[in-house]
């Protein structure tokens, strides 16, 4: 059930600093999702491709869906004909798929490079030297995607000093090559925030918060 003041709520907070919400609907129904949308929310975050795919053709073409889980490479074919934006892109190899992906459907598909900044090992994410390398070596002849800007999950934890540590580590990152331009690289966004920290991530930096259970209820 969507709490419809929670959202009027959350997208006044966050109007004033030009963040983009995205509503993470992962294991809910297209009946919650279309309620949303009929509050005018358009930007969706799932986390599993075939969720995903079913989602799709239920619902309004002008959703624009982001894809903000693990993503496996032979999974890239299924959602490179719509996605809007791919968040958690965490190897190389993985842009590599979705730039020959990108190009049979002959698309350019928006990527967040995702990064690697909580406690947790069990989190995906470049770290700062395969960043490095990206930048420096990698992006050349990925003709079928745009680098767009940098993602990152932060520690599952109650320590606003911990959390406030990690989401400087990524602005910082992001701050280090929002000047490499490139034509498939154009940094504006960081994604970073959910519904237990997003404001302490906006404080940080964050221009695009991805919440879930605040507006759909706990799962």
């Amino acid at each position: 059930m969507i709490n419809e003041e929670v959202y009027k709520s959350i997208t006044e907070s966050i109007k004033l600093t030009h963040t983009t919400l995205v509503a993470v609907s992962k294991t809910k129904p297209t009946s919650d999702i279309e309620a949303l949308y009929n509050l005018g929310q358009r930007d969706f975050g799932e986390n599993y491709v075939q969720e995903l795919i079913d989602k799709q053709g239920l619902l309004p073409s002008d959703i624009r869906w982001h894809f903000i889980g693990h993503l496996q490479r032979n999974k890239v074919k299924y959602i490179v004909p719509f996605i809007y934006l791919i968040q958690g892109v965490d190897s190389y190899n993985l842009l590599k798929e979705i730039n020959i992906q990108a190009g049979k459907a002959n698309r350019t598909i928006d990527c967040l490079i995702q990064i690697h900044i909580a406690q947790e090992e069990t989190k995906f994410g470049f770290d700062e030297a395969e960043l490095d390398e990206l930048f420096s070596t990698n992006l050349a002849g990925l003709t079928h995607i745009t680098i767009r800007g940098m993602m990152g999950m932060a520690s599952f934890s109650e320590d606003q000093q911990l959390l406030r540590k990690e989401f400087r580590r990524l602005t910082s990152l992001f701050d280090k090559y929002k000047n490499f331009i490139t034509p498939n690289c154009h940094l504006s966004t960081i994604s970073m925030g959910m519904s237990g920290d997003y404001l302490l991530a906006i404080e940080e930096g964050s221009t695009m918060v991805r919440i879930g259970s605040l507006l759909f209820g706990k799962r």
